[in-house]
């Protein structure tokens, strides 16, 4: 439900704030060293490994304890940020890095590290690889698909139902008085959903007319909310904390946490119109203390067991074709057929620009 993932995401905050080292120790989910290294940053067995992630990272109980004991490495947890937060970070400190590997960097993200030199190429041999390669943004081996998802609005059923309003299905959609003063999303400048959306919006009416359909969907009584939770939990409708908007920025995936106990459907849906799609990577940092173990956190991302783990813990979608996705996530949180996209190289050419207008257009 909506509360354990607000839950978990306060929990794993509160862990980022003290760049907490969380040291675990556990076993066998790893999908071992192709290169036969040893794993410790000093040529033998044990060591430790510095993972910088997003924020919103999470893992079940016992997995990482469990390619800790496998490996003899102790890992440690370095959580920046969000997203956005996360890259900038490692590119201020590339000289002195903050960890040997990463994970949590996103496509609308991942050609700034990669033309920062943040990352050191490595190519996993683990079988989930192949199924990770045709997200990679380049063939420079950088970055490694682990998960994806679709950054889309998701409206309140109930709220509509009960005024007899047809739910919107499209971008164009919202901006129609009939939704005037009904969604909120989050800010492009400051939080990765609210990007994504933005580049669907760019994706939707291309690079000269996104301007002009923020402008209306701000005329039409438009909330920006600063981050996806504050959306979430406190404007909308649906999300539990008793908000006055039914239309909110959030995740395909979000409609299965809002089934009541006992119930068998979700009072939430995603608009499968209105999406971006998001793949997020892990790589080896360049200057790693440990490179060896980076590279086995990596194949540990890929993992069966990890892969399988990304649904309940993280919310994205494993990019393994191994593993099953849960059964209610099967049902209610579909990918999009045709998710709004936008080629890496013009977001990595236009990105700044991109936010800098949509500042200027949407918040002043």
């Amino acid at each position: 439900m909506a509360r354990t993932r607000a839950a978990r995401r306060t929990i794993r905050h509160t862990a980022a704030l003290g760049v907490a080292a969380l040291a675990l120790t556990a076993c066998s989910a790893t999908g071992g060293s192709p290169s036969g290294g040893s794993a410790g940053g000093d040529g033998t067995a044990g060591g430790s490994v510095t993972l910088v992630t997003h924020d919103s990272f999470h893992v079940s109980d016992g997995l990482l304890e469990q390619f800790e004991a496998d490996t003899g490495l102790t890992v440690t947890q370095v959580a920046p940020g969000d997203g956005g937060a996360l890259v900038n970070q490692l590119i201020l400190t590339k000289d002195a890095p903050l960890g040997d590997v990463v994970y949590g960097i996103d496509n609308t993200f991942a050609s700034r590290a990669i033309d920062e030199g943040v990352l050191e190429p490595y190519t996993s041999q683990v079988p989930a690889a192949a199924d990770a390669e045709p997200y990679a943004p380049d063939d420079s081996g950088s970055l490694t698909a682990v998960d994806l998802g679709d950054v889309c609005l998701n409206v309140d059923h109930a709220w509509f139902a009960d005024r007899d309003v047809p739910e919107p299905a499209t971008l164009a959609d919202l901006t129609d008085p009939a939704y005037r003063d009904l969604t909120v999303v989050t800010n492009a400048a400051t939080s990765s959903p609210g990007l994504a959306f933005l580049l669907a919006t760019v994706g939707a009416f291309g690079e000269d007319g996104w301007q002009q359909y923020w402008r209306d969907l701000t005329a039409n009584g438009l909330k920006v909310a600063e981050g996806w939770s504050d959306a979430y939990y406190t404007d909308f409708s649906g999300g539990g904390g008793g908000g006055s908007r039914p239309i909110a920025l959030s995740y395909a995936s979000s409609p299965p946490e809002t089934i009541p106990e006992g119930g068998g459907e979700p009072t939430t849906g995603a608009l499968l119109g209105t999406c971006f799609r998001q793949v997020e990577y892990a790589g080896v940092l360049a200057g790693a203390q440990n490179p060896e173990g980076a590279r086995r956190l990596v194949d540990w991302l890929l993992s069966d067991a990890v892969q399988a783990d990304i649904p309940g813990s993280m919310y994205m979608y494993p990019v393994s074709s191994a593993v099953d996705l849960p059964e209610d996530w099967a049902q209610w949180a579909p990918l999009a057929d045709e998710p709004y996209t936008v080629p890496l190289d013009e977001i990595a050419a236009n990105r700044e620009t991109w936010v800098r207008e949509w500042t200027d257009l949407v918040t002043g």
